[in-house]
Parts: C-alpha cells; sequence; structure tokens
C-alpha cells in the first residue's frame, strides 16, 4: 500500500509579478485552462492520496479560503504577516502532523507522472532530510535560465555554481523532515536556508521529474502553461 502522506500546499503569496491579475484576487486563484491554479495542485494531492492537505492563506485569503469551503482541506492562515515558506511551514505543523511531510507550490501545473506520487516512490528515510523535484533548465517551461541546483551521481545537490556544468531547477515540490525547522529564530524565513543546512550535512536530495512543468509566475507564462497541459508545447 503506498504511503499516505501529509501535504502542505503554499497559496500565501502576494504574486507581485502577475501585476493586475492579482489585484483584486490571489494567485491561486488564477485560472489556467480554465481552472484556477489551486484546483491543480488539489488535483494532484487528492490523486496522491495526501492526507491531511494544508492550504496557507495570507494576500486576500478570504477569496481562497471561500473557494476551498468544500474541499478536503486544511487552512493555516498567516494572518498578521507573511511567513514566507519556512515560517510558514512551521506554523503549519500543528495541522500537518509529525514527520516527514511533503509541500507543493501553487503556482506551476504539471504533466507526465504525480510529482507527490514519484517523491514519494523514492523517498529514502535513511540517507535523506529532504528531497527535491527538478529538471534541467531546459525542460523548466516559464522559469528562465538560472539553474538552482547541481546534483552529484548518488543525488545529492549543492547549489550550482556558474562553473559548475548542468544545473537544475527547483519544481517546488518535495518531501522534507521539519525537525530542523525548531532550530531557526526567525519567525519570517524561506526554507533555502534549512535546505543550505541540510546540503552542507550531504542529506540534500534531488529528482529529475518525468514529465512536464511550467511556472506560472508572470502574465505571458499562462498561455505557455496551457500549451504544456494541451501538448502543443515545445518541451
Amino acid at each position: 500500500m503506498r504511503h499516505t502522506r501529509a501535504l502542505m500546499i503554499f497559496a500565501a503569496g502576494f504574486g507581485t509579478r502577475m501585476g493586475a491579475l492579482t489585484a483584486t484576487q490571489p494567485k491561486p486563484m488564477i485560472r489556467v485552462a480554465g481552472r484556477p491554479l489551486i484546483d491543480h495542485a488539489l488535483d494532484l494531492a487528492v490523486a496522491a492520496a495526501a492526507d491531511p492537505i494544508v492550504v496557507n492563506l495570507h494576500y486576500l485569503g478570504d477569496q481562497l479560503a471561500t473557494h476551498l469551503a468544500d474541499r478536503p482541506v486544511l487552512l493555516s492562515w498567516e494572518r498578521e504577516k507573511i511567513l514566507e515558506t519556512g515560517g510558514g511551514l512551521r506554523h503549519a505543523l500543528p495541522l500537518l502532523g509529525p514527520g516527514a511531510v511533503a509541500t507543493l507550490n501553487s503556482d506551476a501545473v504539471w504533466t507526465g507522472e504525480n510529482p507527490l506520487r514519484q517523491l514519494d516512490d523514492a523517498w529514502d528515510e535513511g540517507c535523506m532530510d529532504a528531497l527535491l523535484l527538478l529538471a534541467p533548465v531546459a525542460m523548466a517551461t516559464g522559469h528562465g535560465a538560472r539553474p538552482d541546483f547541481s546534483m552529484d551521481g548518488a543525488g545529492r545537490l549543492s547549489r550550482h555554481a556558474r562553473t559548475g556544468g548542468a544545473g537544475f531547477v527547483y519544481l517546488g515540490a518535495q518531501i522534507i523532515k521539519t525537525e530542523g525547522l525548531r532550530d531557526i529564530p526567525d519567525d519570517v524565513f524561506s526554507l533555502n536556508l534549512l535546505w543550505d543546512r541540510m546540503s552542507a550535512a550531504g542529506r540534500l536530495h534531488g529528482l529529475i521529474h518525468r514529465g512536464g512543468w511550467c511556472d506560472v509566475g508572470q502574465p505571458e507564462t499562462i498561455a505557455q502553461a496551457e500549451r504544456l497541459l494541451s501538448g502543443t508545447a515545445d518541451v
């Protein structure tokens, strides 16, 4: 039987790069192929049997909460201030429960194998503190040309150096152990801080996604995402 894993969907951000599209609605409510981005993310979560599913909220969060009212999710409100990925994940831990959790960004679309199932199949508790889903730069539609990580032959990740050869883009899906969040004193911080500590210990690992992906971060990437989903994209 496949392991059932808690999942955090990040949906609290301001979406400023979307310009006028996020002036009156939160970014996860932007429609791609006729459906809000958050619904694309929830499809993946439900298909992977994630339980519980937690969604964090901040910017125009009431709209998102209303949309999710009849969906099988728990809401982690960041009412006073947005906590970024690390602070947001730590804030949601009472809802997520103990053990390693999956996280998924809500501002992307996927084709091919379910990213959450792919991560769960490859997760190795013994040697990994986090497992990040990646793609080569050329396959990361909508992202741009800058890679995030280099990966060695054993799948361990380090920050990509400009002179370091081939690099990979983080696609916004991972499994991560959360114990290290307790050691970070800040309220607001990125998961990059925890990843760097894991990388230094040789316990940050990567996995190449078997399928397509598009970052829906700017207005022009909506059309790219729709072409990907329709099977007409160049990648």
